[in-house]
């Protein structure tokens, strides 16, 4: 079983190198890091768990590009990956970069986990569509997908406009890094098949995943696409063996598991040790 872990809010306070030299050791299969940039201290956008205030950890993310660099330098095997990676509030010619040195410089071990955001505030506030979010994702992939695989590569389109330019290095990994779509969107599994290699869901039960699961196989098929190659990464799951169990017989290809947040680095080792101990057997 693919089992990984996620970093809890704050997630600053733990020295990236050493969580991820730590998960590895214990065997967790990867390693997943999500984004905030800046969470406006005023918004109308209801946190999505429970339709209320967004809470006061949301402003405490760190960057997952910089925490997945220092990761990658103190390991060998563990993927590394960003579990979401915000697409709207980025420039893509710049994030192809980036993706494409962490997975040269890691040795083709990067994961790109997506979504287009719920927090409508900080979206605009980073130059992002809101109400067309998906519609710019799309787009920004078609021009990261091109930086990656060309030599000179040039895209006119709505949100980005720019003549041939050379984008290197390349990523290890061919085509391009495997790119997962999170959320749970009325049309996810529909985009998952025409732009993506994999679904990142989260608050989703084992019932659900396995009717997703056949949908998912049913609209690769109808696509021309191996439905084996299209991946379910089930994200940010309480270290609960029966439930990581349910969820690899519903149909899930990796689970990624939640820890609590802890103050210290001895703390965080203990806790990754007892669910290793937990879910893994070591």
């Amino acid at each position: 079983m693919k089992i990984g872990t996620s970093v809890p809010l704050p997630a600053y306070t733990i020295d990236p190198a050493f969580m991820a030299r730590k998960a590895e050791d214990l065997g967790f299969d990867s390693i997943w890091y999500a984004e905030h940039p800046a969470v406006p201290v005023h918004s109308q956008s209801p946190f999505p768990s429970t339709g209320g205030e967004i809470p006061w950890t949301y402003s405490h993310f760190t960057d997952p590009y910089i925490a997945l660099a220092r990761a990658s330098a103190v390991t060998e095997r563990i993927k590394l990956a960003t579990g979401i990676t915000l697409v709207p509030e980025r420039n893509p010619l710049l994030l192809a970069k980036e993706i494409a040195a962490l997975d040269l410089y890691s040795g083709g071990r990067f994961i790109f986990g997506i979504g287009t955001g719920w927090l409508k505030e900080e979206t605009e506030l980073m130059g992002g569509d809101f109400a067309h979010r998906w519609t710019q994702t799309r787009e920004a992939l078609d021009v990261m997908k091109k930086l990656w695989t060309e030599e000179e590569a040039e895209h006119h389109g709505k949100y980005f406009d720019f003549p041939p330019v050379r984008s290197y290095p390349k990523p290890v990994q061919k085509p391009y890094p495997p790119i997962l779509i999170g959320g749970g969107a009325k049309n996810v599994l529909q985009r998952i098949v025409d732009h993506a290699d994999g679904w990142l869901p989260n608050r989703i039960t084992p019932a659900e995943l396995e009717d997703s699961r056949r949908k998912l196989d049913t609209l690769a098929m109808a696509a021309g696409r191996d439905p084996k190659s299209i991946t379910i990464t089930v994200y940010g799951q309480a270290p609960d063996l029966a439930l990581i169990k349910s969820l690899f017989d519903a149909g899930a290809d990796r689970v990624v598991v939640r820890p609590d947040f802890v103050d210290t680095e001895a703390e965080m080792g203990a806790q990754l040790e007892r669910i290793a101990e937990a879910v893994l057997g070591r």
